[in-house]
């Protein structure tokens, strides 16, 4: 039979492992060193930098000259509400809406059949009278010469002087006869003339150059002077003369110092946001508005922009001197503090959207221009509306993520 094995053999030699483990400690020194790489990795590459932002904005250097801002509306000087004196019914409207008309030109008319009968009486009334003059004027010439022979005669004692005084009387009725025939003429005369203005007063005219800016009345209303009548029309245009348009601006009456007639404004339109318009102050309204505390201002314009229409509304910067024309073009501009100077280059950090969300930087070089206020002039691939960095913090990298914070 064989013998049991020896248990002592069956033991596990460690000073092996031991010595493996002290041979090679290189080992765990680079996966300690991997580890803590691909940490620092995660940490520094998921980190997000705090920065403020401003937008790219596009100015004007005239900005530089404003000493006040008023608010108002664009106010036609001549405008009219046309009526008439006539009444009657619509029969014809020449003009609509924006219509552009002449002074004198016709805008409507009205049915004058009545005023022109009444015109044609009148002008026979005066044939009447005419025809009345003429026979009175014969009557006149025959007692003259009626009175001429009674006379006559009564210096050859072939008449008496009975006859003569009543052949001077005939002549005199005759003579007076002639003088109310004339006055008869002259009545009927201004008759005429009375019923040739009312119908004048049917056709609607326009009294100055001007634009049609509301039609009140269409063909077949009852047109009435008073507009006393139910469901009849007073005006029938309402129009105004574009040449006269000024700016009625309502100035703080804290901030009227500041504005004097003949200074320069700029006018900025709601309707032509890109315009911008020269004007000067026409004239101030010597009465305050109690529940605003304010004062009418009267803005002309230099040169009115034909697409300037009445109602508009619009904004005065009133000037300390009138900018030229150069300062009148826009420009792009960032606030001064997004300004980088590094050497020869000047730079912005641009914002841009990341595809998870958040928002990047990237670099972007830059020429300055001309300062103004907190804002400064940049020529380059930067547009209005986008946004850049404003103070960037040193070590700024392309790429970097970034967090926008707001001032508290």
């Amino acid at each position: 039979m064989n013998a049991p094995p020896d248990s002592s053999q069956l033991r596990i030699d460690k000073s092996a492992f031991a010595g493996a483990r002290r041979r090679r400690p290189w080992l765990w020194i680079t996966l300690a060193a991997i580890v803590a790489a691909a940490v620092a990795y995660w940490m520094l590459g998921s980190r997000t930098v705090p920065v403020r932002a401003a937008s790219v904005v596009t100015t004007y250097p005239s900005a530089q000259y404003v000493l006040l801002t008023a608010s108002g509306y664009v106010v036609a000087q001549r405008k009219a509400a046309i009526a008439t004196k006539a009444t009657g019914r619509l029969e014809e409207l020449t003009v609509r809406e924006g219509s552009v008309v002449k002074r004198g030109d016709l805008l409507a008319r009205i049915d004058a059949r009545d005023v022109r009968a009444q015109l044609e009486q009148a002008r026979a009334n005066v044939g009447v009278a005419q025809a009345n003059l003429r026979q009175a004027q014969a009557e006149f010439d025959e007692s003259a010469l009626a009175l001429n022979r009674a006379r006559d005669l009564l210096r050859q004692r072939f008449l008496s002087q009975s006859a003569v005084d009543q052949a001077r009387a005939r002549e005199q009725r005759a003579r007076a006869a002639v003088g109310s025939a004339r006055a008869a003429i002259s009545a009927a005369q201004a008759n005429e003339t009375a019923a040739r203005v009312a119908v004048d007063f049917t056709d609607i005219r326009a009294p100055f150059d001007g634009i049609v800016l509301q039609k009140s009345a269409n063909v077949g209303d009852v047109i009435t002077p008073f507009s006393n009548a139910a469901d009849s029309k007073g005006a029938v245009v309402t129009m105004a003369d574009l040449g006269t348009l000024e700016v009625e601006a309502d100035v703080s009456e804290a901030s009227l110092g500041k504005v004097k007639p003949g200074q320069p404004c700029e006018i900025l339109l709601d309707a032509l946001p890109e315009a911008r318009l020269r004007g000067s102050v026409a004239g101030i309204v010597p009465t305050v508005d109690r529940s605003k505390a304010t004062v009418m201002t009267k803005v002309r314009f230099e040169v009115i922009d034909p697409r300037v229409l009445p109602d508009m509304s619009a904004k005065v910067n009133f000037l300390s001197q009138a900018p030229t024309d150069d300062e009148l073009k826009p420009l792009t501009a960032v606030p001064s503090a997004a300004i980088v100077r590094g050497g020869a280059e000047t730079m912005v950090w641009r914002l841009r959207a990341g595809k998870d969300g958040g928002d990047t930087v990237d670099g972007v070089g830059v020429r300055t221009g001309r300062t103004i206020g907190d804002l400064v002039e940049v020529i380059g691939e930067l547009r209005a509306g986008e946004r850049v960095v404003l103070e960037p913090p040193a070590g700024l990298k392309a790429g970097a993520a970034v967090q926008i914070q707001t001032k508290s």
